[in-house]
């Protein structure tokens, strides 16, 4: 998959709008009834970052970044807003806020992942793009200051030791999410004083 490891504007994303989409397809019987059936495991996310773009500069920003990223060639990451860390929006990132796996004795790689949990159920979301200089981790209770390394563009901890076996594996991160442009066209227009828009400018997450 074509990517380049750099990160859309923030100054321009935290305007935008968009979030978490899911396939879901509904049968209505003649009774009235309905089935309800997942074509999709996983959500995926939709934005629009045009409505992030409040100047002249920003235009021209968007411009560029879309050029260099030939269209819906190359996925980049995107912060959103809205969901971009793994505890609370309000409380600052710890080495304890999620479980992301368990030690067997000679298991070193650990994905990175969120879990989203509502009542009994639990949606766990694969995090592939942690941001560089935010992760901590931790193996029980116990923050690791040393001892592992992190691949930021798979989001795979890697262990010197294998943590013991039934050791909590524990992370705190902040994350992008992989998009591209979901268009090869920015439809811009120039207004009465020249400062210009666009109607929309979509991107998709993008999943391998």
């Amino acid at each position: 998959m074509a990517f380049h490891e750099i990160r859309f504007p923030d100054n321009i994303s935290r305007g935008a709008r968009g979030g978490p989409e899911r396939r879901t397809q509904v049968v209505e019987l003649a009774s009235g009834d309905e089935e309800r059936n997942a074509s999709w495991a996983n959500s995926r996310r939709r934005y629009d970052v045009a409505y992030g773009i409040r100047r002249a500069d920003d235009l021209a920003s968007v411009v560029a970044f879309f050029e260099a990223r030939n269209g819906r060639l190359f996925g980049f990451r995107y912060k959103d807003w809205a969901d971009y860390k793994s505890g609370l929006p309000s409380t600052p990132t710890g080495a304890t806020d999620l479980q992301i796996g368990t030690g067997t004795g000679s298991l070193k790689t650990f994905q990175m992942a969120k879990s989203y949990t509502s009542g009994a159920q639990t949606w766990t979301r694969t995090i592939a793009k942690p941001v560089t200089g935010t992760v901590r981790i931790a193996l029980g209770v116990v923050e690791q200051m040393s001892g592992w390394t992190l691949d930021t563009t798979t989001g795979v901890i890697t262990f010197t030791t294998a943590p013991g076996n039934g050791v909590i594996v524990r992370a705190g991160f902040e994350f992008d999410v992989p998009v591209r442009f979901d268009t090869d066209m920015l439809d811009v227009t120039l207004d009465i004083e020249r400062l210009g828009s666009i109607t929309s400018i979509p991107l998709i997450e993008v999943r391998s």
